[in-house]
């Protein structure tokens, strides 16, 4: 045994860098696999941690062209007075909104601003609350609040939080008072942590048109889900909500009632706030994982077995000494055992440190050692089943042959073997292939969804996201920020353009009949700012912010549907232009009905518009950087306190595809991985070959062979590897990346020249790696390799 293990650290110190690499390579896999399946599991287990998760379930409205996430109050409560099945039900805002407060401590004002959502008390009856302070009744009182455990220490310090005020820096609203405090949720789960206020018991408690809440339920059974919804279709008076003629079949319409874990997955709704992730990029991430294990373990192997001609020798010594096969094979297993586990302590010191690099924002999961102790000790236990089942080949292989024919050094060329090591390479090959080829579509599809034409200008452009006394002090604003020279114009709208998959829907009565669109409000510059053009009619003017009605204009999605006429009026506002169909929102929905709409002199009845968003455009050439710090000072002198969120408008494209982007940098980063480790196969695979053919290059170099032909017929070898991997592997790519753009409604296309330059790439960096290795072997004097046979 002393004499094997001299041996095997003899060897490992003539070949370091190939003994480095596939450590290396090992360990990147287990890092690389640890890091997949901590994502995978944030998903797949996505609020999981609810008690009693599988029987709540979220309503939703089905109709022939869709569905719809958000429901109006009157019908939800309809819902959960119609079933003794329904144990609770409860409605929130579907949207987070943002609270700016100041707390007094010690006659000390502390600002802050925080996330808060809006919800009823009975939403406490739905879900579990694991409380600190408070109990389920916390919000039944009116600007009654809860709080997360972390919230709260960070707003109170280590004291009660229980009665202490939020108090708005708007003096028309009152202060909220803490009733609750909670343990926070985890990450993967649809509650966040936020501050959940009481909702105002009237706010449109009977208006059927404002449909504008998701609503949860929870039930004494999940089996009893189908009865439910159909004693509630049977006995539902729908009248008030659908009208007199209404008739679930007849209108194509139906309700459906998901489960809290399958919201997470359920796409294509519309108005669906969750956060949302696809079982097809799970299963994708997956199956990376294991092909990155697979991968490893086969130039792990591969590597074990190139170190055949190097150790043959010691090992029949051993033989002839009396050693049996099978306590050679036990230790040449264990062997292979401890460089497992080896790898795997590495791959350890590797994680920790990926978590303060970019990496750690790549995946949702929290990466640390205590969050995760299955993944890290289950990753254990795959380390030593890799190490046997990586060293039962090797083991069986070195102690096969008998010492006769060890001497005539003919052991390692068998056409077996050479099979066998150029399928497990090959095995490789068709990895990296559907890798890299994946990659690259996903690369283009972010490219192109970031960089495609909107329809509209959004270059030299900053956004802002306002307050209350930047709107009442909006022409102020303005001028200020015009001194700067470098500010060509400045606009302001409702909602932020194309960072939402939906945005406000309305329904309206148009000569008789009923019209839905998403309805974007704007001031009258917007459309002048943005660069967006009006085909038809006119654009808006300032005197329209004058008028005691709105106007609005529409896209020609919405003029095509419904048959739209200029100058003619819906509810009193007047049409008076059409737009072409611009990419209003993200890339994932089609382009709808849609319009921008000016209030006039009265929002929702009030006198004064307010709007969420200011742009800021910028003159061609400016210097951004100095915009950027007058548009900061600008806000700073209206309003000190307030944390302006002001951002260019590419960082905005990047935050809406945000999903996207850290999807597809995971799946890239994991196929440059598997290439590493794949090359570092062929550098083992190469290593074996030129050890075995050390004699026949010799004598090929004493026939007159050059160097430059004996580089190409080991290249060329590899070349029709690569290609019947490359005709395996490209078509299983191709179809995996059809079903992927089947996601998005607007897609890159599908580019032929991604599958040749797939193919170059892998290529080069093969030939690079043969030809390195190969290369010292062919230029040694041959004489010293037929003496040394």
């Amino acid at each position: 045994m002393k004499t094997i293990l001299r041996n095997f650290f003899s060897v490992l110190r003539r070949f370091k860098a190939a003994t480095l690499l596939n450590v290396l390579g090992l360990s990147i896999a287990f890092v690389a696999f640890m890091l997949i399946m901590m994502q995978v599991n944030y998903d797949y287990t996505f609020d999981c941690s609810h008690r009693n998760a599988p029987s709540i379930f979220r309503l939703d409205l089905v109709r022939e062209k869709g569905s719809q996430a958000i429901i109006c109050r009157p019908f939800a409560r309809a819902f959960t007075e119609s079933s003794p099945h329904i144990e609770g039900g409860g409605i929130m805002e579907g949207w987070t909104s943002s609270y700016f407060f100041y707390v007094e401590q010690n006659g000390q004002r502390t600002s802050y601003k925080e996330n808060t959502v809006n919800v009823t008390p009975e939403i406490l009856k739905v879900f579990h609350f694991d409380w600190l302070e408070g109990t389920a009744q916390a919000l039944d009182e009116p600007n009654s609040i809860i709080l997360p455990e972390s919230m709260a220490e960070k707003l109170f310090g280590g004291g009660s939080a229980m009665n202490k005020q939020l108090i708005s820096s708007n003096p028309k609203e009152d202060a909220k008072i803490v009733k609750g405090v909670y343990k926070d949720f985890p990450l993967n789960s649809s509650l966040q942590n936020v501050i959940y206020t009481s909702m105002n018991p009237k706010d449109n408690y009977n208006s059927w048109g404002n449909w504008n809440y998701l609503f949860f339920v929870r039930l004494d059974d999940p089996v009893n889900k189908d009865v439910v919804l159909d004693t509630f279709k049977k006995n539902f008076n729908a009248k008030e909500a659908f009208g007199d003629d209404f008739d679930w079949e007849k209108e194509g319409m139906d309700l459906r009632l998901t489960s809290l874990p399958d919201v997470h997955f359920l796409n294509n709704v519309d108005f669906d706030s969750m956060p949302k992730a696809s079982r097809q990029t799970i299963l994708v991430l997956f199956s990376i994982a294991f092909v990155i294990l697979i991968i490893a373990g086969i130039n792990f192997t591969n590597f074990s077995t190139a170190l055949t001609p190097m150790r043959i020798k010691s090992i029949n010594t051993q033989k002839v000494l009396g050693s049996s096969d099978r306590m050679l094979r036990g230790c040449l297993l264990m062997e292979s055992v401890c460089v497992s586990i080896f790898a795997y302590l590495l791959s350890l010191l590797l994680l920790y440190l990926a978590q303060k690099t970019p990496i750690a924002s790549l995946v949702d999961a929290d990466m640390s050692f205590g969050a995760q102790p299955g993944i890290i000790g289950g990753t254990a236990l795959i380390a030593v089943i890799v190490g046997m089942l990586a060293g039962l080949y090797p083991s069986y292989y070195i102690t096969s042959f008998p010492p006769a024919l060890v001497l005539k050094g003919s052991f390692g060329l068998s056409l077996a073997g050479r099979r066998m090591r150029s399928f497990l390479v090959s095995i490789q090959f068709v990895a990296s292939f559907i890798l890299i080829i994946g990659s690259l579509f996903m690369y283009l599809q972010n490219h192109y969804m970031q960089n495609a034409p909107l329809g509209y200008d959004k270059e030299e452009m900053i956004t802002i996201q306002l307050n209350n006394k930047i709107n009442q002090n909006r022409d102020a604003f303005t001028n200020q920020l015009k001194t700067f020279a470098g500010v060509e114009d400045v606009t302001y709208s409702q909602f932020l353009l194309a960072s939402q998959d939906q945005y406000m829907g309305w329904g309206r009565d148009y000569n008789g009949e009923q019209i839905s669109f998403q309805c974007l409000p704007v001031s009258s510059s917007f459309l002048k700012v943005m660069g967006i053009e009006v085909k038809e009619g006119r654009n808006f003017r300032s005197e329209d912010d004058l008028k005691e009605d709105g106007c609005y204009i529409f896209n020609e999605k919405a003029k095509a549907l419904y048959d739209l006429k200029l100058n003619e009026k819906i509810d009193g506002d007047e049409i008076i232009g059409f737009i072409p169909n611009i990419k209003f929102a993200s890339f994932r929905q089609e382009v709808s009905p849609m319009a921008f709409y000016l209030w006039g002199k009265y929002q929702w009845g009030q006198e004064g518009n307010y709007y969420n968003t200011g742009y800021v455009k910028f003159k061609a050439g400016s210097d951004l950087r100095a915009g950027m710090k007058h548009v900061r000072e600008s806000l700073s002198k209206f309003d000190s306190e307030y944390p302006f969120v002001v951002r260019f408008y590419d960082e905005v494209m990047q935050r809406t595809y945000e999903k996207e982007l850290k999807i597809g940098s995971l799946i890239t980063l994991f196929s440059l991985i598997a290439i590493f480790i794949s090359i570092v196969g062929v550098f083992g695979l190469v290593v074996f070959e030129s050890e075995y053919r050390r004699k026949e290059i010799a004598v090929r170099k004493v026939l007159g062979s050059t160097t430059g032909q004996i580089l190409y017929m080991f290249n060329v070898n590899y070349f029709w590897i690569l290609l019947i991997c490359f005709i395996l592997g490209a078509p299983v790519a191709w179809y995996g990346v059809y079903r992927w753009l089947e996601n998005f409604a607007y897609r890159t296309p599908m580019y032929w020249w991604v599958l040749p330059f797939a193919f170059l790439v892998v290529g080069v960096i093969t030939v690079v790696t043969v030809t390195f290795q190969n290369w010292h072997v062919a230029n040694e004097n041959p004489v010293n390799n037929i003496k040394s046979e």
